[in-house]
């Protein structure tokens, strides 16, 4: 398949640039107010409780996924150049790192509120997908964090690939952490469930899918296969999800029977 290019820069304003990609994340934060609303009449939250629980969480995706891409993917070069970490105009967030920044402010929003911890990540989770679709989308117009050299009919030759046609991994990752996980979480959560049982269920889905197309995927160069000639860092941080994602689970599900 022929690859769409897409200039990045969606909008030129004089000196002022707006990209695609900035743009997705404010449609990623966009649903999931919108979707916060509508949980938020099921579940007895205010609107105003739902936009300070996204603003905690905004703060959480950009400072820890910042930061997770420094530490996680170049580490050597930021303990080289420590100023790097403040050139977000060059690009690179973690999803992992952002997670770990969201679960922060979740603790920070616990205490401001008095809710639950997870009461707070139950809430939200089934609206993460929605971001992480806009997320590889914006991967995709950007043509980076492409896939594998392949002969499938819908692989595509990226601009910054080479001339071979490869996976188009982004779009692997909007349909499965995005769009399936979703349906999934959303479909899920649309019955009461037991204390934890949707954050479980999130983390194991996305620890499946991610640590799947990892196998599709080309590694971050500075990184390559960190063992056996197929394991990524993707997939070392993946495993942690799937495990902890199973505990939380399976302990809500039996919770829920003892009581």
């Amino acid at each position: 398949m022929v690859y769409p290019t897409i200039d990045p820069v969606a909008l030129s304003l004089g000196p002022l640039q707006i990209h695609w990609y900035g743009l997705m994340y404010l449609f990623g934060f966009a649903g999931a107010w919108w979707l916060g609303r509508v949980r938020a009449e099921r579940y007895g939250w205010t609107a105003e409780q739902v936009e300070d629980l996204l603003f905690y969480g905004a703060i959480g995706v950009i400072v820890g996924g910042r930061l997770g891409s420094v530490i996680f993917y170049d580490l050597s070069d930021t303990l080289a150049h420590p100023l790097n970490v403040f050139k977000v105009w060059q690009g690179g967030m973690s999803f992992h790192g952002g997670l770990l920044g969201v679960l922060t402010a979740f603790w920070f929003f616990a205490r401001k509120t008095g809710k639950s911890y997870f009461t707070i990540s139950d809430f939200i989770a089934p609206m993460v997908p929605i971001g992480l679709f806009f997320g590889r989308i914006g991967n995709f117009i950007n043509g980076e964090l492409w896939g594998k050299v392949s002969d499938v009919p819908w692989a595509m030759v990226f601009p910054t690939g080479g001339s071979a046609a490869r996976h188009p991994s982004q779009l692997y990752e909007a349909g499965l952490e995005g769009l399936v996980l979703f349906i999934m979480l959303w479909w899920y959560s649309a019955a009461p469930k037991p204390l934890g049982a949707v954050s479980g269920l999130f983390l194991l889905g996305y620890g499946v899918f991610r640590f799947l197309i990892e196998f599709v995927r080309i590694p971050d160069q500075q990184l390559g296969y960190l063992a056996l000639d197929w394991l990524t860092m993707g997939q070392i941080l993946s495993l942690p999800m799937i495990i902890v994602g199973i505990i939380i689970f399976m302990k809500s599900l039996r919770r829920k029977r003892l009581n």
